[in-house]
């Protein structure tokens, strides 16, 4: 779960079944759909089935940097950059 100060984030699913946590609500994307994540949303993608998802994300804003990404859990063990 994550977040950016300075940037949006458009996903599109090209492939597969996406997993999707805006804030607390959570839901499902098929292929073809899509979700914007306006800046300083909560967000989380997953992959929950055996399937391989392929999403294009498109960054919209002022600034990319990694340090931009503020993570509130990470199973990866990745500190908070922020």
């Amino acid at each position: 779960m994550q977040s950016h100060n300075k940037r949006s984030e458009h996903w599109v699913v090209i492939s597969g079944v996406a997993s999707v946590t805006k804030n607390n609500k959570e839901f499902i994307l098929k292929k073809n759909e899509s979700t914007f994540i306006p800046v300083k949303i909560k967000h989380r993608l997953a992959n929950k089935s055996r399937i391989p998802l392929i999403i294009i994300e498109v960054q919209t804003g002022q600034y990319f940097g990694e340090d931009d990404i503020k993570r509130f859990d990470d199973i990866y063990g990745r500190n908070n950059n922020s």
